[in-house]
């Protein structure tokens, strides 16, 4: 039996594995509840932050090239679909952008992996817009 290996070329790969992802998913949430720039965003979430913690986790490993956390619990993501209870216009999109990059920044992403990320999760985040 063959075990695929990774791709070395993918986000997830070079981001660091699965243990950067959590890292980077972490300090995204926390850097929410903590600066008052985000405070818009942080009022779509509701009181718990441990579910969107965990999902956001599942979802981007997959995302960046890695295990399909995500998909293997719960199928295809729908991203869109599944926001749709949530308002989601140009402030709450601007400040999740602002808020991951910061977390990328403070979590040591190379320059470059940033930089494509942060384009990839502007079209994501620009096309869940519902207002």
């Amino acid at each position: 039996m063959d075990i695929e290996e990774p791709q070395s070329d993918t986000a997830f790969v070079r981001i660091g594995g699965e243990p950067a992802v959590a890292a980077l998913v972490q300090r995204f949430y926390d850097l929410m509840e903590l600066e008052p720039q985000y405070r818009v965003l942080r009022a779509v979430h509701g009181p718990d932050l441990s579910p969107a913690r965990q999902k956001l986790f599942w979802f981007l490993c997959g995302w960046m090239g890695g295990p399909q956390h995500y998909v293997e619990r719960f199928g295809h993501p729908r991203l869109r679909m599944r926001h749709m209870p949530f308002s989601i216009g140009i402030q709450e999109r601007d400040q999740w952008l602002a808020c991951m990059l910061q977390a990328m920044q403070e979590t040591g992403l190379a320059p470059e992996l940033r930089d494509r990320l942060n384009a990839a999760f502007f079209q994501t985040a620009d096309w869940m817009r519902n207002r």
